[in-house]
């Protein structure tokens, strides 16, 4: 019994001696790093490229969901001047996320179209109900 618990010891200690220098070499963790925030920007930037491309946004509603989305951007410069985004700063960027997405939605999704690109809406284009 105490040479198993003896074993069992020096099993953890050489595991620890193994694992440390690998957590010391780890970088230190970024405190401005907002790479959940970064990455959904850029999906909602191709959304709107998208819409655009396909003919669901119109230029003037895709002006509109840029200009929101360069505020968004701006507002997280303001959180990153600092050095540190806090979780505060976090959850309000991600709320403003949230409202900017769902325009996205609501603008490719409603009935104003320029399927030929030509900066006007087409008007005999209709879904059904």
């Amino acid at each position: 019994m105490k040479s198993m618990k003896l074993k069992t010891t020096l099993i953890a200690l050489s595991l620890t001696a193994l694992t440390l220098p690998a957590f010391a070499q780890m970088p230190p963790k970024d405190p401005a790093a907002t790479p959940g925030i970064d990455k959904r920007l850029n999906k909602q930037d191709k959304r709107i490229e998208q819409g655009e491309k396909s003919g669901a946004l119109t230029p003037r509603e895709a002006g509109r969901l840029e200009k929101r989305e360069a505020k968004t951007e701006a507002d997280l410069a303001a959180a990153k001047s600092d050095g540190k985004v806090t979780g505060q700063e976090r959850k309000g960027l991600h709320q403003e996320l949230n409202k900017d997405s769902r325009a996205i939605h609501r603008q490719k999704h409603d009935r104003q179209h320029d399927l030929n690109h030509n900066g006007k809406l087409d008007r005999g284009h209709r879904r059904l109900p």
